[in-house]
C-alpha cells in the first residue's frame, strides 16, 4: 500500500471516523445487504448499489482485486413476495410461483445495477439456498439460552444480551418490536424478535426441528454473512433505515451464537433519498424505478442514461441525505457532457482522486477533482490516460453518443450553411442554427484551418 493514503471509514457503531485496519490485508470482507426482490428496484434502492460499488471499487484498487471479497445477498423470503406470486400465478404450487417471481425480479435488479455502472459483488447469495445455516444458527441460539420456542415461533431473547443496542444506541427498556415483528403475548419481552416462524399449508416452508416453517428477516443475513465471509469481518454495509431493527438484530444472533465481540468491525450505513424535495412515496406520486428511470419518460419526460444517474448520486456524500431531482440529474449531464471519451487510453488514477475516497468515501471531492483532470484531458491528451483510470475508479465512463448516417448528413449541411452565413456577415441567421443545434445537443466548436487560416468548424453531441 505504499504510497496510498490511510483508508479513514465512518463507523456507525463507534459514531466516529477511524483507520481502516482489515483483519486480513490479504483478505479484505465486506457484506451489504441487498434487494427484498418482490418488485423491481426504486431510486432508494439504488444509492446502497452505487454507494458500496465505489468502497469495493476503492478496496480494490488499494489491496488488489484478488485481495478483497464482496458479498451482497438476494432476500427471496418475505411476505410481500409470497402474496405477489398468489396473486400473480395463482395456478401454480407455491414455492415454484415464488421462485418465478423472484428470478425476474432479480434478473432485473442485476441488469439495473449493471447500467449504473456496479461491479458485480463476489458472492450474492439468496436467502432461500441458506437455509441450514440458518436453523444451525438457531440451533446455536437455544443451545446457549439465548432463545426460544413460544407462540409456535422461536424467539431471541433480547434479555438475554446485556449489551443489546450498541448499535442503534437504544435503552433495551425503551424499544419497541421492529418491522415484521407484531407484539405477541408470547413475547417475553416486546423487543424480542422472531428467528423462525411456523407456516400454513398456504404459505412456504421447510422442514426444522421447531416444525415446518420459515426464517425470520434477520437471521438470513447473519447465515449469509457467516458463510461466506466468517463469524467475524471487516464492514457491513446498508441504508441508514436497517440500524434498527434489522442490524441491531443480525449482531445480536451472531455475536450470541459464535461468542464473539463484534460481528463486522464498521458499519456503514447511507443516508436517506428524498425525490423532488418530499419522502418517496407511491401515495405522493413521486415513486419512480431504476427500470422506469432508465428505460421511460416517466421521470422529466425523458430516459436518463446510468452513467447520470450514478454522477447524480456521486454528487451528494453517502452519509448525507440526497434530494433526487430532475435539477439534479441535469446538473450532472451537463458536467458529463464536459469530460473527454476516454476511449482505449491507459494510465495511473489521479492521487487525489485516491485521496478524495480514502476519506469516508468523500465522492463530492472526487468528482470535483475528476472534473479538474477532464479539463486538462481536454486539452492536453497525455491526461487521457489518468482521466480514463480515474474515471473507472468512480465507476464513470463517458460514452460515445451514436448517430445513424441521415442525422450526421444533416448537421453536417447546417454546419455548412452557417458557414457561408459567417462568410456573409450575417451573424444572426448563423448564431440562430448554432443555438438551435445546441439545443439539440450538438455542440459546434470554430476553429481555423493551420495551413490556409480559414475557419473550420466542427462539432460534437452533448447529452
Amino acid at each position: 500500500m505504499g504510497g496510498v493514503p490511510t483508508l479513514k471509514l465512518y463507523n456507525t457503531l463507534t459514531r466516529e471516523k477511524v483507520d481502516f485496519k482489515p483483519i486480513d490485508p490479504d483478505n479484505v470482507r465486506m457484506y451489504v445487504c441487498g434487494p427484498t426482490v418482490y418488485d423491481y428496484a426504486h431510486i432508494g434502492n439504488a444509492r446502497p448499489v452505487i454507494v458500496f460499488d465505489i468502497l469495493f471499487r476503492l478496496l480494490r484498487h488499494v489491496y488488489s482485486e484478488q485481495k478483497v471479497t464482496y458479498v451482497r445477498n438476494i432476500t427471496d423470503v418475505d411476505d410481500k413476495i409470497n402474496a405477489r406470486a398468489l396473486r400473480d400465478y395463482p395456478g401454480l404450487p407455491l414455492n415454484e410461483a415464488i421462485r418465478h417471481v423472484t428470478e425476474k425480479t432479480e434478473t432485473q435488479f442485476l441488469e439495473d445495477a449493471k447500467s449504473l455502472g456496479c461491479l458485480d459483488p463476489d458472492v450474492q447469495p439468496r436467502a432461500t439456498d441458506n437455509i441450514p445455516q440458518m436453523i444451525d444458527i438457531i440451533d446455536k441460539l437455544i443451545a446457549k439460552g439465548h432463545a426460544y420456542k413460544a407462540g409456535g415461533e422461536v424467539l431471541f431473547d433480547t434479555k438475554s444480551m446485556p449489551d443489546y443496542g450498541q448499535l442503534s444506541k437504544r435503552n433495551l427498556d425503551e424499544q419497541q418490536a421492529g418491522a415484521r415483528v407484531a407484539v405477541e403475548a408470547h413475547k417475553k419481552h416486546p423487543g424480542d424478535f422472531v428467528l423462525w416462524k411456523l407456516s400454513a399449508d398456504h404459505e412456504p416452508g421447510w422442514d426444522s426441528p421447531w416444525g415446518r416453517g420459515r426464517p425470520g428477516w434477520h437471521i438470513e443475513c447473519s447465515a449469509m454473512s457467516g458463510r461466506y465471509l466468517g463469524e467475524v469481518f471487516d464492514i457491513h454495509g446498508g441504508g441508514l433505515d436497517l440500524i434498527f431493527p434489522h442490524h441491531e438484530n443480525e449482531i445480536a444472533q451472531s455475536r450470541c451464537a459464535h461468542g464473539t465481540d463484534v460481528m463486522a468491525n464498521v458499519w456503514m450505513h447511507n443516508g436517506f433519498l428524498q425525490v423532488e424535495g418530499r419522502k418517496m412515496s407511491k401515495s405522493e406520486g413521486n415513486f419512480v424505478t431504476i427500470y422506469e428511470l432508465l428505460h421511460t419518460e416517466k421521470f422529466g419526460g425523458r430516459k436518463w442514461p446510468g452513467d447520470v444517474l450514478r454522477l447524480a448520486m456521486l454528487m451528494t456524500h453517502y452519509r448525507e441525505p440526497i434530494d433526487f431531482s430532475i435539477k439534479r440529474l441535469e446538473e450532472a449531464e451537463h458536467l458529463l457532457s464536459k469530460w473527454p471519451v476516454p476511449g482505449d487510453a491507459k494510465g495511473e488514477v489521479d492521487p487525489a482522486i485516491v485521496t478524495a475516497l480514502s476519506d469516508d468515501l468523500n465522492t463530492v471531492a472526487a468528482v470535483q477533482a475528476l472534473h479538474a483532470l477532464a479539463q486538462k484531458a481536454a486539452g492536453d491528451p497525455a491526461f487521457k490516460g489518468s482521466f480514463a483510470a480515474s474515471a473507472s475508479l468512480l465507476g464513470i465512463v463517458p460514452q460515445a453518443v451514436e448517430l445513424d448516417e441521415a442525422v450526421v448528413h444533416e448537421v453536417d449541411g447546417r454546419v455548412r450553411a452557417r458557414l457561408e452565413l459567417l462568410k456573409a456577415k450575417d451573424f444572426a441567421a448563423a448564431d440562430r442554427i448554432r443555438d438551435d443545434l445546441l439545443a439539440q445537443g450538438i455542440q459546434l466548436k470554430d476553429g481555423k484551418d493551420p495551413a490556409t487560416g480559414e475557419r473550420v468548424t466542427t462539432w460534437d453531441v452533448k447529452r
